[in-house]
């Protein structure tokens, strides 16, 4: 769809680390929900029969990962972890006990995925920490970007009809009736926020603790409801 007035970029929330190889699906002048779309696209194009789990990824008791997954040999497993395919992990990322991988994840360096969290057709960029009992589908998360404990990426409307995305100004449509949050590079979301299918948090902002939120929030600045 063609960017219009009021409207947002990839670009004006973040840039896909070259630490992925797939920088030919997430152009940045597309709008970042489109980025959400791609990334089913991305994971069935990529040659995991060359690459393939590395023998030296120890897989410890109670962890299962099937389907085509690709672990970079620096990637730490914790046990009693579910990671299905297709998924990328990339390098010194840390997966915790207890996470749910359940396919079309996309992560890059040194990230945490932790605890009782689950993760499905979304895209987590370098330094990523989402470490405690988080949701988080179909979504995109910049470099940096955290989200604190009990943190829920919502992605379906209560009445399940297409998702509009919040922009400056409006919303605008998606063709999506699943789409959760896309948050900016050092995008911050304080404990047990739920953010509402398609919210958009600029670089560097913040959504204080608790919030039920669902909305824009520019380039480092704080939204409180």
């Amino acid at each position: 769809a063609p960017i219009t007035p009021g409207s947002v970029r990839a670009a004006d929330l973040f840039q896909l680390p070259k630490s992925l190889p797939f920088g030919e699906y997430f152009l940045p002048d597309l709008h970042p929900w489109v980025w959400v779309s791609r990334i089913s696209k991305a994971l069935n194009d990529y040659s995991f029969a060359l690459e393939g789990p590395p023998p030296r990824v120890e897989i410890p008791p109670g962890t299962v990962v099937r389907g085509s997954v690709y672990l970079h040999d620096t990637v730490r497993l914790y046990p009693n972890c579910v990671i299905e395919g297709p998924t990328y992990i990339g390098a010194n990322t840390e997966i915790r006990p207890g996470a749910f991988i359940r396919g079309n994840v996309i992560v890059g360096e040194s990230c945490t995925l932790g605890n009782s969290c689950e993760y499905k057709n979304c895209l987590l960029m370098d330094r990523v920490e989402t470490a405690h009992f988080n949701y988080v589908g179909d979504s995109v998360l910049g470099s940096r970007a955290h989200l604190g404990a009990g943190v829920i990426l919502a992605n379906m409307k209560l009445m399940r009809d297409e998702v509009l995305a919040y922009v400056r100004g409006g919303r605008m449509p998606t063709g999506r009736k699943k789409l959760g949050a896309m948050l900016g590079e050092r995008a911050e979301i304080g404990c047990n926020t739920v953010l509402q299918p398609g919210t958009i948090v600029g670089r560097g902002a913040l959504v204080m603790p608790g919030c039920a939120f669902g909305g824009f929030v520019p380039h480092g600045q704080r939204a409180t409801s």
